[in-house]
């Protein structure tokens, strides 16, 4: 299973992770399909740097030609002139398995919590800290998950 394969090459590398996005949002409870994986890290080079590494080891790969130390030197620039919110990652072999770094958002500023299922151990963002970053986006399917994700509290 993909999502047990991320969490435990993020967890080997200690990688300071919080699972986001409809993985989260269906690990909490609430109906959501979805493909691909997201996580917040820490927002500190070395954890970038971390990430990229782990990542590759896994056969994944930056979407765009850019590296961990350029993302994280140039964070800003391309969150407020290239509207990039995600760091994304596939897998050429598979196309199926893709992992997007939000990096609008710090992991060490967020509410986690360790869900322990199927076998792996994976550090999710509660319910109030995905409730308030799906807010702040916006988007149409977002706003559902936040319908849904209230419903559960």
């Amino acid at each position: 299973m993909f999502i047990k394969t991320v969490s435990d090459v993020l967890n080997k590398a200690k990688i300071n992770y919080a699972l986001v996005g409809g993985y989260a949002v269906a690990l909490h409870g609430a109906i959501r399909g979805t493909i691909d994986l997201d996580f917040v890290i820490a927002l500190n080079e070395n954890q970038y740097k971390c990430v990229e590494k782990a990542l590759a080891s896994i056969g994944l790969v930056p979407r765009l030609p850019v590296s961990a130390k350029e993302i994280f030197q140039f964070r800003d620039e391309y969150i407020k002139n290239r509207n990039l919110v995600a760091w994304s990652f596939i897998n050429h072999n598979n196309p199926l398995e893709v992992v997007n770094i939000i990096i609008t958002h710090d992991a060490k500023k967020m509410k986690t919590q360790t869900l322990h299922v199927g076998g792996m151990s994976v550090k999710i963002a509660t319910i109030d800290e995905l409730v308030k970053m799906k807010k702040e986006s916006g988007r149409p399917q977002d706003i559902e998950d936040v319908k849904a994700l209230e419903k559960l509290q």
